[in-house]
């Protein structure tokens, strides 16, 4: 089924609503693609970390060492340790040995549970963080 519109230059031309529909649906496929992809990259997202995820270290002083998988901002950047009794200790400024990572060193921790708490900015403006549990034997 088709309709008569008046085209750009005033003159009458047939519309297909099949076309129309058509266009429509991909337009909004495209945006939703596109929308998808910046979210997909907007985050910084840990790709290593030392202390690995609920390994077992040897303490009392445990260097941290965070790597991302872009850049992150390490003047905005914080790390904190979390003790057994969920009091929180910020470490000392990170350092960056390249743009995507991040390093500290946790001192004097005596043996138990511990988790490093990360806050990063990413060079998009994102903010991401997470935790990362470890023992101190």
């Amino acid at each position: 089924m088709s309709s008569w519109k008046m085209d750009r230059k005033n003159a009458m031309t047939k519309s297909n609503p099949d076309t129309t529909l058509l266009a429509g649906r991909l337009a909004r496929l495209f945006v939703l693609l596109v929308g998808c992809a910046a979210l997909l990259s907007a985050h910084a997202v840990l790709k290593q970390s030392s202390p690995a995820a609920n390994a077992v270290v040897s303490g009392p002083d445990v260097p941290v060492h965070l790597r991302f998988n872009s850049r992150v901002d390490g003047k905005r950047s914080r790390l904190f340790l979390i003790d057994g009794a969920n009091a929180e200790h910020a470490l000392p400024a990170p350092a960056q040995a390249s743009p995507a990572e991040l390093s500290s060193v946790a001192k004097g921790l005596q043996p138990g549970a511990y988790k490093i708490r990360w806050q990063v900015l990413a060079s998009d403006g994102h903010i991401t963080s997470g935790e990362i549990p470890f023992r101190v034997k």
